[in-house]
């Protein structure tokens, strides 16, 4: 009998919840909002008893900003294609569909980083004034790289950033609105190609990057 297999048990175990958890939380928090939500709320949302949220997260800033965090890491993710690629093409390219598809895989996610920044940021400024902005200044020095190695046009770095975040997460934080002007149905699996393929080719041809 492995003496491990009880404890490696119960930490899959631990992990299954949290993960139930951070799902509803996310979702609790993008309808209602930091100051709307509850841990009754979340803990509704996950099927568990609030006392099982409470001994995974003992408050509700710790939970939110575990979510808040969640949602920068896929978004780390998506901008690996920056070190991974040669040029702006693979590079910018693939970090598009990346943040299109995080857009409609996780658009409660979007929503909950939109809706702390619209508002201040007053829970996780200090999240955006460390880990943002290094991360940022990391796609700018790329993005700089690139326009020295006369690969893309000389724009400003900081403001095709600022253009792809709010493209792509349009796709998230307006769903509705989206789904409305597309006779009230969400986007097909073939619409959602076009639209990445669209707004690729739109930057890209727009800062000088063959497509």
């Amino acid at each position: 009998m492995n003496p491990n297999a009880a404890p490696v048990r119960k930490q899959n175990k631990r992990r299954e919840k949290e993960v139930v958890i951070l799902q509803a939380a996310e979702k609790i928090f993008a309808e209602e909002g930091f100051g709307g939500a509850t841990m009754q709320l979340i803990a509704d949302a996950a099927q568990l008893p609030k006392a099982n949220v409470h001994y995974y997260f003992s408050t509700k800033e710790e939970l939110y900003r575990q979510v808040v965090s969640n949602i920068f890491d896929v978004w780390l993710q998506a901008a690996g294609s920056f070190e991974e690629s040669d040029g702006p093409a693979e590079g910018i390219g693939a970090y598009i569909d990346a943040k299109m598809e995080i857009s409609r895989t996780r658009p409660a996610g979007s929503k909950v980083w939109a809706s702390e920044v619209m508002h201040g940021a007053p829970i996780i400024q200090d999240y955006l004034e460390t880990t943002l902005v290094e991360w940022t200044n990391s796609r700018i020095q790329a993005i700089e790289a690139w326009i020295a190695a006369g690969l893309m046009d000389p724009i400003s770095p900081r403001h095709l950033l600022y253009m792809i975040w709010a493209t792509t997460q349009h796709y998230a934080d307006f769903g509705h609105q989206i789904q409305t002007l597309n006779h009230n149905s969400p986007l097909s699996e073939d619409e959602w190609n076009r639209a990445k393929d669209s707004v690729k080719t739109i930057i890209l041809k727009g800062i000088g990057v063959a497509t």
